[in-house]
């Protein structure tokens, strides 16, 4: 399986991952680039970081790497470190 419910409620329940970031609805953004997706493929659930309903929209309109670098971040980095840390996180390694 490729989908984990319980950890994308976990991954919800953060900030957003923009440093600095205040806002809400916080939701469960999936890193396409360097991943297991594909074409027409969404990455799988161990690949989520929390996201607010902007910042998300807005890594969907300018690409991932534009994103990373208008907010000095590492979205891979950040994806793994919530699997790592997330209570879910032997499902996730099945993955």
């Amino acid at each position: 399986a490729r989908t984990c419910p319980a950890h994308r409620a976990w991954v919800r329940r953060h900030c957003c991952s923009v440093p600095g970031c205040l806002r809400a609805p916080i939701e469960c953004a999936h890193v396409r680039s360097g991943t297991d997706s594909g074409a027409g493929v969404k990455p799988s659930d161990k690949w989520t970081i929390s996201l607010c309903a902007y910042h998300h929209r807005q890594q969907h309109q300018i690409g991932e790497t534009r994103f990373e670098t208008r907010y000095a971040i590492d979205l891979r980095v950040l994806a793994a470190e919530f699997a790592r840390r997330s209570p879910h996180w032997l499902k996730l390694a099945r993955m």
